[in-house]
Protein backbone atom coordinates (compact mmCIF):
# COMPACT_ATOMS: atom_id res chain seq x y z
CA UNK A 1 0.00 0.00 0.00
CA UNK A 2 1.51 3.24 -1.08
CA UNK A 3 1.38 6.51 1.37
CA UNK A 4 -1.47 8.50 -0.31
CA UNK A 5 -3.27 5.35 0.22
CA UNK A 6 -2.64 4.69 3.20
CA UNK A 7 -2.97 8.33 4.46
CA UNK A 8 -6.60 8.20 3.11
CA UNK A 9 -6.83 5.03 5.10
CA UNK A 10 -6.70 6.56 8.04
CA UNK A 11 -8.79 9.64 7.49
CA UNK A 12 -11.67 7.90 6.51
CA UNK A 13 -11.43 5.32 9.54
CA UNK A 14 -10.89 8.86 11.69
CA UNK A 15 -13.77 10.17 10.17
CA UNK A 16 -15.81 7.54 11.26
CA UNK A 17 -14.86 7.31 14.38
CA UNK A 18 -15.45 10.94 15.36
CA UNK A 19 -18.84 10.82 13.85
CA UNK A 20 -20.02 7.76 15.74
CA UNK A 21 -18.93 10.09 18.71
CA UNK A 22 -21.91 12.15 18.74
CA UNK A 23 -25.25 9.75 19.37
CA UNK A 24 -28.31 12.22 17.99
CA UNK A 25 -30.26 10.77 21.71
CA UNK A 26 -28.59 13.12 23.86
CA UNK A 27 -30.19 16.10 25.54
CA UNK A 28 -27.57 18.95 24.63
CA UNK A 29 -28.49 19.46 20.73
CA UNK A 30 -27.05 22.89 20.49
CA UNK A 31 -24.33 22.05 22.51
CA UNK A 32 -23.88 18.99 20.47
CA UNK A 33 -23.90 20.92 16.89
CA UNK A 34 -21.56 23.37 18.12
CA UNK A 35 -18.92 20.97 18.89
CA UNK A 36 -19.98 18.25 15.43
CA UNK A 37 -19.28 22.16 13.28
CA UNK A 38 -15.87 22.35 13.98
CA UNK A 39 -15.01 18.92 14.69
CA UNK A 40 -16.46 16.75 11.60
CA UNK A 41 -15.51 20.62 9.68
CA UNK A 42 -12.53 18.54 7.15
CA UNK A 43 -9.12 19.32 7.86
CA UNK A 44 -6.01 16.75 7.57
CA UNK A 45 -6.04 15.12 10.60
CA UNK A 46 -2.39 14.91 11.34
CA UNK A 47 -2.11 14.44 14.73
CA UNK A 48 -4.24 11.61 14.47
CA UNK A 49 -2.76 10.09 11.38
CA UNK A 50 0.61 10.43 13.05
CA UNK A 51 -0.27 8.37 16.00
CA UNK A 52 -1.97 5.55 14.04
CA UNK A 53 1.36 5.78 11.88
CA UNK A 54 3.44 5.15 14.90
CA UNK A 55 1.08 2.48 15.58
CA UNK A 56 1.54 0.60 12.05
CA UNK A 57 5.70 1.10 12.44
CA UNK A 58 5.83 -0.47 15.87
CA UNK A 59 4.05 -3.50 14.58
CA UNK A 60 0.44 -3.38 15.74
CA UNK A 61 -2.92 -3.17 14.32
CA UNK A 62 -3.47 0.37 13.37
CA UNK A 63 -6.81 0.81 14.09
CA UNK A 64 -6.23 -0.63 17.78
CA UNK A 65 -4.82 2.82 18.60
CA UNK A 66 -7.68 4.76 17.02
CA UNK A 67 -9.29 6.19 20.22
CA UNK A 68 -6.40 8.07 21.71
CA UNK A 69 -5.75 9.18 17.69
CA UNK A 70 -9.02 11.08 17.69
CA UNK A 71 -8.76 12.32 21.10
CA UNK A 72 -5.97 14.13 19.88
CA UNK A 73 -7.81 15.41 17.18
CA UNK A 74 -10.95 16.52 20.01
CA UNK A 75 -7.78 18.61 22.15
CA UNK A 76 -6.69 20.07 18.47
CA UNK A 77 -9.70 21.28 17.48
CA UNK A 78 -11.18 22.88 21.40
CA UNK A 79 -8.02 24.74 20.71
CA UNK A 80 -9.02 26.46 17.05
CA UNK A 81 -12.55 26.74 18.53
CA UNK A 82 -10.93 29.41 21.38
CA UNK A 83 -7.87 30.61 19.83
CA UNK A 84 -10.58 32.37 16.93
CA UNK A 85 -12.51 33.80 19.69
CA UNK A 86 -12.84 37.61 19.65
CA UNK A 87 -10.70 37.63 22.77
CA UNK A 88 -7.73 35.95 20.90
CA UNK A 89 -6.72 36.00 17.22
CA UNK A 90 -10.45 37.26 16.37
CA UNK A 91 -10.60 35.24 13.06
CA UNK A 92 -13.74 35.30 11.14
CA UNK A 93 -13.33 32.07 9.23
CA UNK A 94 -11.62 28.27 9.40
CA UNK A 95 -11.09 25.96 6.83
CA UNK A 96 -13.79 27.55 4.69
CA UNK A 97 -16.31 28.42 6.79
CA UNK A 98 -17.19 30.64 9.40
CA UNK A 99 -15.76 29.94 12.67
CA UNK A 100 -17.69 28.46 15.78
CA UNK A 101 -18.83 31.75 17.78
CA UNK A 102 -19.82 33.28 14.15
CA UNK A 103 -22.17 30.76 13.79
CA UNK A 104 -22.99 29.78 17.36
CA UNK A 105 -21.87 33.10 19.54
CA UNK A 106 -19.05 33.31 22.12
CA UNK A 107 -20.44 31.80 24.80
CA UNK A 108 -21.59 28.41 22.92
CA UNK A 109 -18.42 28.21 21.47
CA UNK A 110 -16.46 28.82 24.16
CA UNK A 111 -18.20 25.65 25.63
CA UNK A 112 -18.26 23.95 22.72
CA UNK A 113 -14.58 24.11 23.32
CA UNK A 114 -14.74 22.77 26.93
CA UNK A 115 -16.87 20.19 25.64
CA UNK A 116 -14.15 18.85 23.21
CA UNK A 117 -11.21 19.21 25.59
CA UNK A 118 -13.49 17.42 28.17
CA UNK A 119 -15.05 14.44 25.59
CA UNK A 120 -11.31 13.96 24.97
CA UNK A 121 -10.13 12.63 27.87
CA UNK A 122 -13.40 10.63 28.37
CA UNK A 123 -12.40 8.89 24.96
CA UNK A 124 -8.33 8.14 25.74
CA UNK A 125 -9.70 6.45 29.01
CA UNK A 126 -11.80 3.92 26.14
CA UNK A 127 -8.45 3.19 25.03
CA UNK A 128 -7.80 -1.02 24.85
CA UNK A 129 -5.44 -3.59 24.56
CA UNK A 130 -2.81 -1.69 26.40
CA UNK A 131 -1.64 -1.86 29.60
CA UNK A 132 -3.15 0.51 32.25
CA UNK A 133 -0.07 1.66 33.38
CA UNK A 134 0.96 2.35 30.03
CA UNK A 135 -2.63 4.23 29.48
CA UNK A 136 -1.68 5.94 32.53
CA UNK A 137 1.73 7.15 31.29
CA UNK A 138 -0.20 8.15 27.85
CA UNK A 139 -2.55 10.12 29.09
CA UNK A 140 0.04 12.09 31.92
CA UNK A 141 2.14 12.97 28.76
CA UNK A 142 -0.79 14.26 26.89
CA UNK A 143 -2.31 16.36 29.15
CA UNK A 144 1.62 17.69 30.03
CA UNK A 145 1.46 18.59 26.25
CA UNK A 146 -2.02 20.30 26.19
CA UNK A 147 -1.58 22.11 29.69
CA UNK A 148 0.10 24.92 30.69
CA UNK A 149 3.74 23.41 30.30
CA UNK A 150 2.74 22.54 26.49
CA UNK A 151 -0.20 24.09 23.89
CA UNK A 152 -1.91 25.96 26.17
CA UNK A 153 1.22 27.67 27.60
CA UNK A 154 2.52 28.53 24.39
CA UNK A 155 -0.75 30.28 23.59
CA UNK A 156 -0.65 32.32 26.49
CA UNK A 157 3.06 33.42 25.87
CA UNK A 158 1.71 34.40 21.95
CA UNK A 159 -0.75 36.69 23.66
CA UNK A 160 1.97 38.26 25.42
CA UNK A 161 4.11 38.64 22.72
CA UNK A 162 1.23 40.45 20.38
CA UNK A 163 2.69 44.03 19.65
CA UNK A 164 6.20 43.09 20.83
CA UNK A 165 9.31 42.36 18.64
CA UNK A 166 10.47 39.04 20.45
CA UNK A 167 13.65 37.26 20.11
CA UNK A 168 14.64 33.96 17.97
CA UNK A 169 14.59 31.98 21.41
CA UNK A 170 11.52 33.71 22.74
CA UNK A 171 9.95 32.43 19.64
CA UNK A 172 11.06 29.34 19.51
CA UNK A 173 9.87 28.67 23.40
CA UNK A 174 6.68 30.05 22.48
CA UNK A 175 6.00 27.47 19.22
CA UNK A 176 7.48 24.73 21.46
CA UNK A 177 4.58 24.74 23.03
CA UNK A 178 1.83 26.12 21.33
CA UNK A 179 2.02 23.62 17.67
CA UNK A 180 5.16 21.40 18.94
CA UNK A 181 3.73 19.81 22.31
CA UNK A 182 0.69 18.19 20.48
CA UNK A 183 2.81 16.58 17.51
CA UNK A 184 5.11 15.50 21.06
CA UNK A 185 2.16 13.67 22.56
CA UNK A 186 0.76 12.35 19.17
CA UNK A 187 4.02 10.70 17.75
CA UNK A 188 5.15 9.79 21.39
CA UNK A 189 1.62 8.25 21.99
CA UNK A 190 1.54 5.76 19.26
CA UNK A 191 4.78 5.09 20.18
CA UNK A 192 3.92 3.85 23.87
CA UNK A 193 0.67 2.28 22.39
CA UNK A 194 3.14 -0.17 20.14
CA UNK A 195 5.79 -0.80 22.67
CA UNK A 196 8.21 1.40 21.48
CA UNK A 197 11.43 1.54 23.10
CA UNK A 198 13.21 4.44 25.47
CA UNK A 199 16.34 4.32 22.45
CA UNK A 200 13.04 4.46 19.93
CA UNK A 201 10.93 7.18 22.00
CA UNK A 202 14.37 9.26 22.62
CA UNK A 203 15.01 9.25 18.61
CA UNK A 204 10.91 10.09 17.80
CA UNK A 205 10.66 12.70 20.34
CA UNK A 206 13.50 14.55 18.58
CA UNK A 207 11.94 13.77 15.17
CA UNK A 208 8.76 15.31 16.94
CA UNK A 209 10.18 18.78 18.19
CA UNK A 210 11.85 18.86 14.80
CA UNK A 211 8.79 18.21 12.59
CA UNK A 212 7.06 20.68 14.89
CA UNK A 213 9.55 23.07 14.19
CA UNK A 214 9.07 22.83 10.83
CA UNK A 215 5.42 22.72 10.47
CA UNK A 216 5.23 26.32 12.18
CA UNK A 217 7.73 27.86 10.01
CA UNK A 218 5.74 26.80 7.45
CA UNK A 219 2.92 28.19 9.05
CA UNK A 220 4.17 30.84 8.92
CA UNK A 221 5.41 31.53 5.68
CA UNK A 222 2.01 30.50 4.37
CA UNK A 223 0.65 33.32 6.34
CA UNK A 224 2.60 35.66 4.12
CA UNK A 225 2.47 33.83 0.83
CA UNK A 226 -0.70 31.77 0.82
CA UNK A 227 -4.34 32.71 -0.24
CA UNK A 228 -7.61 32.75 1.33
CA UNK A 229 -9.13 29.55 -0.76
CA UNK A 230 -5.71 27.57 -0.05
CA UNK A 231 -5.64 28.30 3.60
CA UNK A 232 -9.48 28.33 4.26
CA UNK A 233 -8.75 31.38 6.15
CA UNK A 234 -7.66 35.14 5.94
CA UNK A 235 -4.32 35.38 5.26
CA UNK A 236 -2.11 38.08 7.04
CA UNK A 237 -3.23 37.57 10.54
CA UNK A 238 -0.19 37.67 12.00
CA UNK A 239 0.58 40.84 10.62
CA UNK A 240 -2.78 42.17 11.92
CA UNK A 241 -2.06 40.58 15.36
CA UNK A 242 1.35 42.45 15.90
CA UNK A 243 2.91 38.79 15.98
CA UNK A 244 6.19 37.77 15.52
CA UNK A 245 6.97 35.05 13.11
CA UNK A 246 9.98 33.04 11.45
CA UNK A 247 9.41 35.52 8.82
CA UNK A 248 9.43 38.79 10.33
CA UNK A 249 12.54 37.77 12.36
CA UNK A 250 14.25 36.28 9.48
CA UNK A 251 13.02 36.93 6.39
CA UNK A 252 10.99 34.97 3.94
CA UNK A 253 14.25 33.20 1.98
CA UNK A 254 15.44 32.38 5.25
CA UNK A 255 12.84 30.77 7.07
CA UNK A 256 12.26 28.86 3.57
CA UNK A 257 15.79 27.35 4.23
CA UNK A 258 15.48 27.04 7.89
CA UNK A 259 11.85 24.96 7.54
CA UNK A 260 13.99 22.65 4.93
CA UNK A 261 17.03 21.89 7.01
CA UNK A 262 14.67 21.46 9.72
CA UNK A 263 12.92 18.46 8.00
CA UNK A 264 15.92 16.96 6.86
CA UNK A 265 17.38 17.03 10.41
CA UNK A 266 14.18 15.08 11.23
CA UNK A 267 13.82 12.88 8.58
CA UNK A 268 17.74 11.55 10.20
CA UNK A 269 16.07 10.83 13.55
CA UNK A 270 14.00 7.77 11.88
CA UNK A 271 17.23 6.38 10.59
CA UNK A 272 17.08 3.79 13.21
CA UNK A 273 14.06 2.12 11.50
CA UNK A 274 14.92 1.50 7.79
CA UNK A 275 12.45 0.98 5.28
CA UNK A 276 9.86 0.07 7.75
CA UNK A 277 9.56 4.12 8.67
CA UNK A 278 9.40 4.99 5.12
CA UNK A 279 5.65 6.54 5.33
CA UNK A 280 6.74 8.72 8.40
CA UNK A 281 8.98 10.20 6.31
CA UNK A 282 6.67 10.69 3.42
CA UNK A 283 4.18 12.53 5.85
CA UNK A 284 6.73 14.61 7.85
CA UNK A 285 7.51 16.28 4.19
CA UNK A 286 4.01 16.24 3.44
CA UNK A 287 3.47 18.34 6.77
CA UNK A 288 6.59 20.44 5.74
CA UNK A 289 5.66 20.98 1.92
CA UNK A 290 2.13 21.96 2.65
CA UNK A 291 0.29 24.36 0.74
CA UNK A 292 -2.54 24.81 3.43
Amino acid sequence: MDFYTRYAAYQAAIEQYLEGLFSTDKPYGRLQEAMRYSLLSGGKRIRPVLTLEMARLGGIDWHLALPYACALELVHTYSLIHDDLPCMDNDDYRRGRLTNHKVFGEAMALLAGDGLLTLAFEVMSEQRNVKPSTLVEVIHETAMCAGNFGMVGGQALDLEAEGKKISAKELKTLHEGKTGAMFIAAIRGGAHLAGATDEQLLALTHFAELIGLAFQIEDDILDVTGTQEELGKPIGSDDKNEKSTYVTLYGLDKAREMSEQTTQEALQCLDMFGEKAEALRELAKMMCHRRN
